[in-house]
């Protein structure tokens, strides 16, 4: 399977999945994305110490948190930023995966999912450097899909 066409059959599932389906889908991706390993090569100054602490809060509460108080988090995250677009590849995938988990909160759009999941394909890509012609090539990047799928279609 080719790169777009993994594309195009995430968001083919993510169309067809039901509500429940797409919460628990999006839970178990989000807190994939947001685990700790991915934070170990962010540079301490990247952030302010008020954002290292909203980030801290977002990824201990992101089961249970609500789409406001992931949204007041993620400002402050923002306005901590220090880096000037040269994030750390970590800290960049667990700030977009927060982004579009409480966007899909906020406006219940499958399009915020299909983003998600597009972002944990490619933070397995990162770490295999999966072959763009033959993406489930590589048993890592198997699993991602076949966990994208199982979510989807229970």
């Amino acid at each position: 399977m080719r790169y777009d066409e993994l594309e195009a059959a995430v968001l083919a599932l993510i169309v067809a999945a039901g509500e429940d389906e797409l919460r628990a889908f999006g839970l178990d991706t989000v807190t994939r994305l947001v685990r700790a390993d991915l934070l170990e090569t962010a540079a301490d100054d990247e952030l302010t110490e008020d954002a290292w602490a909203a980030l801290t809060s977002a990824r201990e509460n992101i089961r249970t948190a609500g789409a406001g108080e992931l949204r007041a988090l993620l400002v402050r995250i923002d306005e901590g930023i220090r880096a000037d677009d040269d994030l750390d590849q970590g800290l960049l995938i667990v700030i977009t995966a927060l982004e579009h988990w409480t966007t899909y909160l906020e406006e219940n759009e499958r399009g915020e999912l299909h983003e998600l999941a597009i972002r944990s394909v490619e933070e397995v890509d990162f770490e295999v450097s999966a072959d763009l012609d033959d993406v489930l090539a590589s048993a890592e990047m198997a699993a991602e899909y076949a966990r994208i799928e199982r979510l989807l279609t229970v």
